[in-house]
């Protein structure tokens, strides 16, 4: 592809092949004019190929519909599409079928005959097989109209779910590659770099630095050689948000890339992604290999002058790699540690060059701030924090995934009206925002707008998207064990305050869980913390302490009750718990008895209420789960 000529035929081309499934959503796509052109294909299958359908046996599926497709030989009419996630992660395997965006969720193999008969056959809708939130009041709604969707604000993830991920054509056909083409022979590098901070784009990796900023350093400092390098490390627990974008849009971060390397005066590029995430992997070479071959990626690209090229860099799963000094040292082939700072890596990144490092998420948003403007982009959002923001939803949450939302949704918002509510009717506790850098919000704040400085004035942090919710049922001196647990066994080592201070935290932690810590441990915890949050080399010691920090300020009666009573209100601290038989409800059955593995139960079948003694039980819990008259309690 030598010139913007070619990149607009190539749209077009691609926009016949896929404007079907636009009409689902968007008709402004669609030239109404040529009816023969818009019907030309009758149904197009999108089939969830993300990481979550993907276990869940999609592979299965689509092996099915071709199958079936074949049989009725409806494979030239019928379109299967393998796509990237849709973002209800709950509900896969998840089909949607275009034009009407019927939306299929918890499809099996066997299934499809239904689905291909009556459906894209008949035209009749099978609604037992219906997403459950796609129906309401016997109205059937497309997939964008349900509850999960119909809040949210689609620009990270605008093409997820919407396209072949591994086609570079159907990218193209929605405005792919144009961002790219417009900085190139329409901007200057300082004029990119100018819309990047008029648009308030902050970096989505964690930090929250604005991005332009980031941008104007590299291009200003001195170096015979600059690079540009995508941070895809993705390590906190429960978050999968670079990764679904990698998996459903890699080239929108290949473009990115490229328009960075042009405002900064860069030719090469890499990015570094853990080896655990091998379907994003392989999409992403794809893309690459696919760019390249085009021309949109190598010498002289779209005709320009401009080169730019790019190589991945797989990461072995080392949390502290997220952190861009220890990330540099990786693609160096050193060990994963961090650096001093400053000098920071707009100045001396990789091999001392001057580097531009952001997220995946972070690039994503690139190619729409260009196309559509600066203003567009700052209009959403708040005044300190611009455009959306992607959350990998999860914990005690009915619809578990991937969700994004204008900066400034309330954490209500997205918990009840997207992830609709806490299941089996439990009561919200809180949730986790940032991961194990983040901190714990309770239940009085759900009213809060989600933006940077809120969340650090509660004592969280945006993180790169990770929100755990939590209910009555959880622990909060468990959920801080759990976090520093994680931050101590993925500590480089390298500084002592994180390297030893997180340790003797987490000893603390796991006194107070058995039932052995004191009053005074509360204040040494707060003490340790202040220290490590302010002498630790890298984020991840200086924040480390912030789960523990959170609970301590908003659940300190928990600690207290662990300390003072001996006693975990939540029943899930298993040193502090006690099996009790009921005596009202016991029917003197004996099945507690048999089920117990030490034998710790005593009573006679048929003439004793049963007993089970505390000095003997292990607290396994068998007894409890055995019993068909819930009369064993733990407390």
């Amino acid at each position: 592809m030598k010139s913007i000529q070619e990149l607009e035929q190539a749209c077009q081309r691609g926009l016949e092949k896929i404007n079907i499934r636009l009409n689902s959503v968007d008709e402004k796509h669609i030239d109404k004019s040529d009816e023969d052109k818009k019907h030309k294909e009758k149904n197009h299958v999108m089939v969830c190929g993300g990481t979550g359908c993907t276990s869940s046996g999609c592979q299965k599926i689509i092996g099915k519909l071709d199958e079936e497709l074949k049989k009725h030989q409806l494979t030239e009419e019928i379109k299967v599409i393998k796509t990237g996630c849709f973002g209800l992660c709950e509900a896969g395997p998840i089909i949607i079928t275009h034009p009407d965006g019927t939306f299929y969720s918890r499809v099996n193999p066997e299934d499809i005959e239904k689905i291909v008969e009556n459906h894209l056959i008949e035209g009749n809708i099978v609604k037992d097989l219906l997403y459950k939130g796609a129906i309401k009041q016997d109205e059937i709604k497309p997939f964008h109209e349900v509850d999960f969707y119909k809040k949210q604000k689609r620009v990270a993830l605008r093409n997820c779910g919407a396209i072949d991920p591994e086609n570079i054509y159907e990218y193209i056909a929605l405005d792919g590659y144009k961002a790219l083409a417009k900085v190139l022979t329409e901007m200057t590098p300082e004029g990119v770099i100018d819309e990047m901070k008029r648009s308030g784009l902050r970096g989505r990796g964690g930090g929250g630095f604005p991005a332009g900023l980031k941008w104007d350093f590299t291009a200003k400092a001195k170096g015979d050689q600059k690079y540009v390098a995508c941070n895809a490390d993705e390590g906190d627990p429960g978050a999968f948000m670079d990764r679904s974008v990698l998996e459903g849009d890699p080239h929108a971060v290949i473009e990115a890339m490229a328009i960075a390397a042009y405002a900064v005066g860069s030719d090469m590029g890499y990015v570094y992604i853990r080896a655990e995430y091998p379907i994003a992997v392989s999409r992403l070479q794809i893309a690459i290999d696919q760019a390249r071959e085009i021309g949109l990626l190598g010498k002289d690209i779209l005709g320009t002058g401009f080169n730019f090229d790019l190589e991945i860099r797989l990461g072995a799963g080392a949390f502290v790699c997220g952190e861009e000094t220890a990330l540099i040292n990786s693609i160096e082939g050193k060990r994963g540690m961090p650096r001093p700072r400053p000098p920071f890596p707009a100045h001396k990144g990789i091999w001392n060059k001057p580097t531009l490092l952001n997220n995946v998420e972070t690039y994503a948003n690139v190619p729409q701030i260009i196309l559509k403007g600066a203003d567009w982009f700052a209009n959403m959002g708040t005044e300190k924090s611009k455009g959306t923001k992607v959350f990998a939803l999860g914990g005690k949450i009915n619809n578990t995934g991937l969700v994004e939302i204008a900066m400034g949704t309330t954490l209500k918002e997205v918990i009840y009206d997207i992830g609709g509510g806490i299941p089996n009717g439990k009561k919200f506790k809180a949730v986790q925002t940032g991961g194990p850098s983040g901190g714990c919000i309770p239940a009085n704040y759900l009213e809060t707008p989600i933006d940077y400085d809120n969340l650090i004035s509660l004592g969280s942090m945006m993180g790169s998207g990770g929100m755990i919710v939590m209910d009555e049922d959880n622990c909060m001196v468990d959920i801080a064990r759990f976090f520093l647990d994680f931050t101590v066994e993925e500590s480089c080592g390298k500084c002592t305050p994180c390297r030893e201070g997180t340790k003797r935290m987490l000893e603390i932690l796991e006194r107070i869980a058995d039932g052995e810590g004191e009053l005074s441990d509360l204040d040494k915890l707060q003490s340790m913390a202040k220290t490590i949050k302010s002498a630790s080399l890298c984020g991840l010691g200086q924040t480390a302490p912030n789960p523990v920090l959170s609970t301590l300020h908003y659940f300190r009666h928990e600690y207290e009750a662990h300390v003072k009573d001996k006693k975990c209100p939540a029943g899930v601290c298993q040193a502090l718990l006690q099996y009790m038989v009921i005596p009202e409800l016991c029917k003197k059955c004996g099945i507690c008895a048999k089920k117990c593995p030490t034998s710790c139960i005593d009573g006679v079948k048929g003439k004793e209420v049963y007993v089970i003694r505390q000095e003997d039980c292990v607290k396994c819990g068998a007894c409890m789960a055995a019993c068909p008259f819930k009369a064993i309690k733990k407390g």
